[in-house]
């Protein structure tokens, strides 16, 4: 299996898609020597969102690098956002803009094919299983899509990300209620600071499966790395960072799980 699925027994699915580690062995060879410490994970989130098993809220979490399959970007690769640098389906550079592939290692279209079928696929066939079993449950769903990411990309982004960068399409994946809900719960504190639809707006996941007026309810969470963890290189978990970071998770977390619609 190309995941793991935690079954939760609220109506909160906590997706996590950027999380894993692994390339293949098989594959390897066709990669740059760099590619091979994954550094552009989106590290330690399972680790970090551990505790929202324990509040009931399921949890999808792959086993494959992004590097191999981009599970956050449509099938299609259609570009997420115009006017700027994207990362794609199969991604061919590293975050930083340089090459991921060895010359001439590029995946051809049957190899990008196998991916989508047997990665990808699999991957939203879950997903889109577990969401419509909360659905149907408890009357809706929220999707989480949690990310993270460091500081400062000069190839994606001018300058520093905020700490939270909170994403709804511009309002449209979820209500109303919910997202002002999530930004009242970021403003009760001041430690970090926070946007809200500013350079993350969301990504495939919470384009597609956020359909408020059909009663799935998504939100995308793009954290900075010095918000939980010291960005190195290497990019290192850090218990203090993390403690001071988990009780406001907690509240968004806990936001989400009581939110119902009206």
């Amino acid at each position: 299996m190309s995941f793991t699925l935690h079954t939760g027994t609220t109506p909160l699915v906590i997706s996590m898609p950027h999380v894993g580690t692994l390339i293949p062995e098989e594959l390897q060879k066709d990669y740059q020597p760099r590619a091979l410490q994954v550094e552009d994970t989106d590290w330690y989130l399972d680790r970090l969102y551990a505790f929202a098993a324990d509040l009931g809220a399921s949890l999808l979490v792959p086993r494959e690098s992004r590097y191999v399959i981009d599970l956050n970007r449509p099938s299609d690769n259609t570009p997420m956002y115009t006017g700027t640098n994207n990362t794609e389906l199969v991604p061919t550079r590293f975050f930083t803009g340089e090459p991921l592939y060895r010359d001439g290692g590029e995946p051809d279209g049957i190899e990008v094919m196998r991916r989508i079928d047997e990665l990808w696929q699999l991957y939203h066939d879950a997903l889109q299983g577990e969401v419509q079993r909360v659905k149907a449950t408890h009357g809706h769903a929220v999707l989480f899509d949690a990310h993270s990411i460091k500081s400062e990309l000069p190839w994606l982004f001018d300058g520093t990300l905020p700490h939270l960068n909170l994403g709804t399409v511009d309002g449209r994946s979820c209500a109303p209620a919910l997202r002002q809900a999530l930004i009242g719960a970021m403003a009760t504190q001041q430690r970090f600071t926070h946007v809200t639809d500013g350079r993350f707006k969301g990504g495939h996941i919470t384009r597609h499966y956020g359909q408020p007026d059909d009663g799935v309810h998504a939100v995308q969470l793009e954290m900075c790395w010095r918000a939980y963890m010291d960005e190195g290189p290497p990019p290192r978990w850090d218990d203090a960072r993390a403690a001071e970071a988990t009780p406001l998770l907690r509240k968004l977390v806990r936001t989400m799980i009581d939110w119902r619609p009206k």
